[in-house]
């Protein structure tokens, strides 16, 4: 990794369970060389951690509420913080 690295959660909201979408967050993240996890959550939505590349982190971001994921995403929600390390890869929960 080069440059300033960043920690991205996001919590996702819509109909984004059941649908491919962790898998979809999952195969965008590792494009983009993060590591970090995508989760269901009980509520329905979808929490997503990365880490990495900052620039990279954003385009995550952006992708998250971009329109074009699968099911319907209606809202994303996110914080920003320094990068703690501890993830190996990307994975789905």
């Amino acid at each position: 990794m080069t440059g300033p690295t960043a920690r991205l959660t996001a919590w996702v909201e819509g109909r984004v369970q059941g649908v491919g979408f962790r898998w979809w967050v999952r195969a965008r993240a590792l494009e983009r060389g993060l590591a970090g996890v995508a989760e269901n959550l009980v509520d329905g939505r979808v929490k997503v951690i990365a880490e990495g590349p900052a620039d990279s982190c954003s385009e995550l971001l952006a992708l998250l509420d971009g329109g074009r994921t699968p099911g319907l995403v209606r809202r994303v929600t996110h914080h920003w913080d320094e990068a703690r390390g501890g993830f190996c890869g990307f994975t789905e929960r």
